[in-house]
């Protein structure tokens, strides 16, 4: 499993048992980290308003691309007040996926029998993970 800050480092695999040539599990292990990149751009792009990010696009059209990047000031705002006109609070992705990750799922069982029956248990998503679940439902991928 990776982190949240996800990282490109040496890896290293032993080849003594497996009849593979060396450079497949390097290759699946880089794709595999970058398909993960890619998972994390689209969910920062799609909670755009519920992160610390900088909502005004229009600016990436016309700043230089060489030039240190400049927060707009609607960025520096949601930065200052730390929450919506709602009241929740604004998150960095890290800390909205261990918000996300309050939402479970578990299957009980009535008693220890092979055959005895189950019934499934799921949390209640508050406002916020409602929000962040319905603009992932937006991606147009």
């Amino acid at each position: 499993m990776k982190t949240v800050d996800l990282k490109v480092r040496p890896i290293h695999h032993r080849l003594s048992d497996r009849a593979l040539p060396a450079a497949w599990p390097v290759r699946a292990h880089i794709f595999l980290c970058m398909l993960a990149y890619y998972v994390e751009w689209h969910l920062k792009e799609a909670w755009r308003e519920l992160l610390f990010t900088d909502e005004d696009q229009a600016a990436k059209t016309t700043r230089d691309p060489v030039a240190p990047a400049e927060r707009s000031a609607g960025a520096k705002a949601k930065i200052a007040r730390r929450h919506h006109a709602d009241g929740t609070p604004i998150h960095s992705f890290q800390t909205l996926l261990t918000e996300l990750a309050t939402i479970v799922r578990n299957t009980c069982c009535t008693s220890a029998e092979a055959d005895a029956p189950t019934f499934t248990v799921t949390t209640q998503s508050n406002p916020l993970q409602r929000r962040a679940l319905d603009l992932i439902d937006q991606l147009a991928v």
